[in-house]
């Protein structure tokens, strides 16, 4: 998220990027094990037989679906802000939502898929607002404690 902006306080925003998930996975072949939504920004661990290309779809399918929520909702304090990012990084756009690029790591042993997991897990509870991570709404750890999310994932282990 551009500028750290608390866009994910709003249920709505949320609810675009898991649709794009569920969209990707039954049509892009995309394998979704963890994630975590907080308020302005996300986590996730995935695989797909063409993940730059998911990722970058995601990034733009959500950005639009985005904005367009935001008009709806005159969120207009909001739009000035991302407008005014914009200016800074791109010249074929009004908005922009996403940090430049993908912050991707190879997940390389099962150890380091634990880590990752653990990680993103455990984002909300250190920073204080559930006491364990399967409480926060927005994550796969409810998924990996038996409990169903919001969303399918591929369980590791």
């Amino acid at each position: 998220m551009v500028e750290w902006l608390p866009l994910f306080t709003r249920p709505v925003l949320v609810d675009i990027l898991l649709n794009a998930w569920r969209y990707q996975q039954a049509n892009q072949g995309l394998q979704l094990f963890g994630y975590v939504v907080l308020e302005n920004h996300l986590h996730f661990v995935a695989q797909a037989p063409a993940l730059d290309k998911c990722v970058s779809s995601f990034k733009s399918f959500t950005a639009r679906q985005i904005i367009e929520a935001l008009e709806n909702a005159n969120a207009e304090s909001t739009l000035e802000r991302l407008r005014f990012v914009k200016r800074l990084h791109k010249s074929d756009r009004v908005y922009q939502v996403w940090q430049e690029g993908a912050h991707a790591e190879l997940v390389w042993s099962e150890k380091v898929m634990r880590q990752k997991l653990d990680y993103i897990h455990h984002n909300p509870v250190k920073r204080g607002y559930v006491d364990v991570g399967e409480h926060w709404r927005y994550s796969s750890a409810r998924d990996y404690e038996g409990q169903r999310g919001l969303i399918d994932i591929q369980r590791w282990c």
